[in-house]
């Protein structure tokens, strides 16, 4: 008997190298929901696309995980946990290489489909395997959760790291390395030993996935529209973005340790009013300045750290299995992802179709007012015209380099010119952010609400 009894457990050190390996493919899972968002302008730019078609990388991404996580359900009690991991694994690396290699849009979002059906089967299965390798089911879980929100809130950030280092097929070449060293956790031996999951029904816990879906659906507001704002409207790049949007995983990770002290009405409702305050602090920005938007970012963040914790716990069981479980709970988060993006998406487009006319007349305005001579005033307004013209679909026109050209750097009078033009235009291009901020911030206030009104009806 004791000779078998080293079998039973991996040791500490492979098995902590093994849980690292999987729960590093988790967060790169739920990161992949919003990691490509920093290098939207850099994708404008590379296929020449439209706004509605460059969207497809983000939301076929989030489609493809709910519809798989719906269609596996039926599976899991068939299959087990391993090779079900490995086939995500193996699907997931592959698809991340044709993102990489991807030479056209077609072929990108037909990689971005595949990475999220391989993500799906990854999330599935990686909430049993947390468990075989370990030795407690607690444990398993509460890496599970970390894994999930980190990744969830770092994406961005981490896209915006990798596309300012190299460019944005980085973000996918990386990837395929990681699900590789997630493939070895998989091929353990306690993994492939893990059996199938009892054939016998179980009661999927669905009391938290209203919240779910609301705080996911809210957080479109401060994953995505935040960074477009950061990086499309404020011409910050990449890597200036990553810093900025970085708040929110900081703040979130921060406040993570205080959502275990409160009592679970207080941590979901406030956490959900906290995400929904630092939305709204987005929509009512005084100024195109990170100094605002940060700690707007950072509350958000707070709030995402107390109340996303506890909402997924609450959609796992404390005993038997819990793949089903945590494939509901999956498919649910990003199901609020697209509700979001669905509703956001049109939201913004017409209001930016209305600040762009309104931020024509203001920059108008300025040239018209500038205390320039018309020698220089009439060629500033035909080069601003003709940088416009020139600049690709998807592409934001450089404002400022008319007025470099015609002495912005030895002309105070034309350098404050530019800085009022370009004031302008971001202040109109920002306000016309406010309704979908706003749109976000109800989201995360019925997150809030359909949250209590769970812990109220469960047992305490």
């Amino acid at each position: 008997m004791a000779a078998s009894e080293p079998a039973a457990s991996p040791a500490p050190r492979p098995r902590l190298a093994l849980e690292v390996a999987l729960a590093v493919s988790v967060a790169v899972a739920f990161a992949d929901s919003s990691i490509v968002v920093l290098a939207l302008p850099e994708l404008y730019v590379d296929f020449q696309t439209s706004i509605p078609g460059i969207s497809w990388v983000v939301t076929a991404y989030n489609v493809a995980v709910v519809v798989a996580s719906l269609a596996l359900l039926p599976f899991l009690r068939r299959v087990r946990p391993a090779w079900l991991a490995l086939a995500g694994l193996l699907l997931f690396l592959t698809s991340s290489v044709v993102c990489a290699l991807a030479d056209g849009l077609e072929t990108l979002i037909a990689g971005r489909v595949a990475q999220g059906v391989g993500a799906a089967l990854v999330l599935g299965a990686s909430l049993p395997l947390f468990v075989a390798l370990g030795d407690r089911r607690e444990r398993a879980i509460g890496i599970w959760i970390a894994a999930g929100t980190l990744g969830t809130c770092v994406g961005p950030a981490l896209g915006g790291v990798l596309t300012e280092a190299f460019d944005w097929r980085a973000i996918f070449a990386v990837q395929a390395p990681l699900a590789a060293a997630a493939i070895v956790a998989a091929l353990h031996p306690r993994a492939r030993a893990l059996p199938p999951p009892s054939p016998v029904a179980e009661r999927v816990p669905l009391g938290a996935a209203p919240a779910l879906v609301f705080l996911f659906a809210a957080l479109v507001g401060a994953l995505f529209l935040a960074v477009l704002l950061v990086v499309t409207v404020w011409g910050y790049g990449p890597l200036s973005g990553a810093a900025i949007v970085s708040a929110l995983p900081l703040a979130a990770l921060a406040a993570r340790p205080l959502s275990r002290r409160l009592p679970s009405p207080a941590d979901l409702a406030g956490g959900s009013v906290l995400l929904a305050m630092g939305l709204v602090g987005l929509a009512l920005l005084p100024a195109s300045d990170p100094a605002y938007a940060v700690p707007a970012l950072a509350l958000a963040g707070a709030g995402l750290g107390l109340a996303l914790p506890p909402l997924t716990r609450a959609s796992i069981p404390d005993h038997g299995e819990s793949g089903r479980s945590a494939v509901v709970s999956v498919g649910v988060r990003h199901l609020g992802l697209v509700v979001g993006l669905l509703a956001v998406a049109p939201l913004l487009a017409a209001e930016l179709d209305e600040a762009a006319d309104q931020a024509t007349i203001n920059a108008t305005a300025v040239i018209l007012d500038a205390p320039l001579p018309i020698q220089t005033k009439i060629p500033v307004a035909l080069d601003l015209y003709d940088e416009f013209q020139a600049t690709p679909e998807g592409e934001i026109p450089d404002l400022a380099r008319p007025f470099d050209e015609h002495g912005a750097e030895d002309d105070e009078a034309v350098s404050q010119t530019r800085d009022d033009l370009l004031d302008s235009v971001q202040a109109v291009l920002t306000r016309a952010f406010r309704s979908s901020f706003t749109l976000s911030a109800v989201f995360a206030l019925l997150a809030g609400a359909a949250a209590v009104a769970f812990a109220r009806r469960s047992p305490a």
